[in-house]
């Protein structure tokens, strides 16, 4: 059993990267749906969907990856705040990644949101820095 179930969704999906895969099927959870809705909207996956197991209690995450001329769109996903180090920062304080070109996904008091979802709202909230994704 594994303590960190946001590590483990983050390394199956460079797994799946790193092997070409057209998609994966990873645990359920509402950090990582929410991750994964994110990741959606951004455009870092085709599509993301929450299926229902033989087994009626065990739901998964079904998740298209998503490819443009044979190279993944994603091409790293680093966690930042782990369970033995956890890493927050203000609302001022949140550098961007590789320019804006990439996203770190925070949690804070308002859901879970990326940075740039942080900056434009009117009073700058901060939180736990879960992974950066480019």
């Amino acid at each position: 059993m594994s303590v960190d179930a946001i590590g483990n969704f983050l390394t199956t999906l460079r797994n799946a990267i790193m092997a070409s895969k057209p998609f994966v099927v990873t645990p359920h959870s509402k950090m990582n749906s929410a991750i994964m809705n994110i990741l959606q909207k951004e455009g870092f996956i085709k599509s993301g969907e929450v299926i229902n197991s033989d087994d009626v209690t065990k739901k998964q995450l079904k998740i298209v990856l998503k490819y443009v001329e044979g190279e993944s769109v994603i091409h790293r996903i680093e966690r930042i705040s782990k369970p033995s180090r956890r890493v927050y920062v203000g609302g001022n304080k949140i550098k961007p990644v590789i320019d804006g070109l990439g996203i770190s996904i925070l949690s804070t008091n308002k859901g879970v949101i990326t940075d740039k979802q942080v900056k434009s709202q009117a009073t700058l909230v901060g939180g736990e820095v879960l992974c950066t994704i480019w």
